[in-house]
């Protein structure tokens, strides 16, 4: 039977995205060739990278406000290095807010750069609360969030107001809600959560902010070479942007984000109501910074774990088990999860209560 995927990355795509992509690896635009092995200069996918890029600045109300939008190899990872090639002054600093284990990363290769003050930490508390209320030091050349953790299943909901590029790390909830993306100089995002297949990374920069760091940046982490050759500075990741292509596709003819946002929260209300609800389960979150895209949650008899885990597995749910460095239980409720995964999720935590 067809499982109900709750992986956080790689993770559930749509059930049509796959049909296409599948069959563009047999035969792509009844070219009798693969896409698998097609040139990247052909006319046939010049079109895929051209209509991708477009794609992800209309769905983010970014066409037309001096943004640019590429798709590039080295997942996030990469980009926390290539925010702070690109944005850090020679003898600048850059300000981070650290939520989580991606923020950690993203701090720690800034810090080969420059000096990099961390405005406000949540790892007091395992990273289960996102801060409020710091400032921000008006010297910075960026101030740097990332807006959803995976791990810790926390979400910023708030975004504030800076005088310097706003840059943000949005891999695990990038066009699941709506935003004022035009507040933010930089977004990047892993393709794996919310967008296509693990391999491609989404970079939206705005133009204006590249070009002031007086450093030389080699030519394959420089932004700027790679706006100018258009995504095509060496060998895109070919399928993995196609499929993203279709996923964007997806997505703007059930409504763009406004439509798939009142999904995502419908879904994530259903099954924090069941946490809630539920006496043998507990949130690990704090209530108002819990994330709508990866919903964390623990037993409180732990030593009911093999028995759970035996139930969930038995309704076909696939995934569920947290990060291997907290433990406990992790339910990625992505875009393309239906919501009927959810019910089937919420029935069996039911089942569980009635018969453990």
């Amino acid at each position: 039977m067809k499982k109900h995927n709750f992986s956080a990355g790689p993770s559930i795509l749509p059930q049509e995205v796959l049909q296409k992509a599948a069959q563009a690896v047999l035969d792509f635009n009844d070219s009798g060739l693969s896409l698998l092995e097609i040139s990247h200069r052909s006319k046939d996918f010049v079109a895929v990278m051209d209509e991708a890029r477009s794609l992800a600045l209309e769905l983010l109300g970014l066409t037309g406000k001096g943004y640019q939008a590429l798709f590039l190899h080295g997942g996030a990872s990469l980009e926390f290095l290539m925010v702070p090639y690109n944005l850090m002054t020679k003898a600048g600093k850059a300000a981070y807010l650290e939520t989580g284990t991606w923020a950690v990363g993203a701090i720690k290769e800034a810090k080969a750069f420059g000096e990099t003050v961390v405005v406000a930490s949540s790892k007091d508390a395992n990273f289960n609360y996102i801060p409020k209320g710091y400032s921000i030091p008006g010297d910075a050349d960026y101030f740097h969030c990332t807006s959803n953790n995976t791990i810790f299943g926390t979400q910023m909901t708030e975004f504030p107001d800076v005088d310097m590029p706003l840059v943000c790390d949005m891999s695990s909830d990038i066009f699941s809600r709506e935003l004022d993306f035009s507040k933010f100089g930089m977004i990047y995002a892993g393709a794996q959560k919310n967008m296509g297949p693990a391999g491609v990374t989404l970079v939206v920069i705005k133009e204006e902010i590249l070009g002031k760091t007086g450093r030389s940046i080699p030519n394959m982490l420089n932004l700027q070479q790679h706006i100018e050759k258009e995504s095509m500075y060496n060998t895109p990741p070919v399928f993995a942007t196609y499929a993203s292509l279709l996923t964007l596709q997806w997505l703007k003819n059930l409504g763009g984000i406004s439509a798939i946002e009142k999904q995502n929260n419908a879904k994530a209300e259903l099954l924090y109501a069941e946490i809630d609800r539920n006496p043998l389960f507990k949130g690990t979150a704090v209530k108002e910074d819990r994330s709508k895209m990866n919903v964390c949650f623990l037993l409180e008899d732990e030593s009911k774990t093999e028995a759970f885990d035996n139930l969930w597995k038995a309704a076909g749910i696939s995934g569920l088990a947290g990060h291997r460095s907290v433990g406990g239980y992790r339910a990625s409720i992505y875009n393309a999860l239906p919501i009927q995964s959810v019910q089937v999720l919420v029935d069996a935590m039911k089942e569980f209560e009635r018969t453990a």
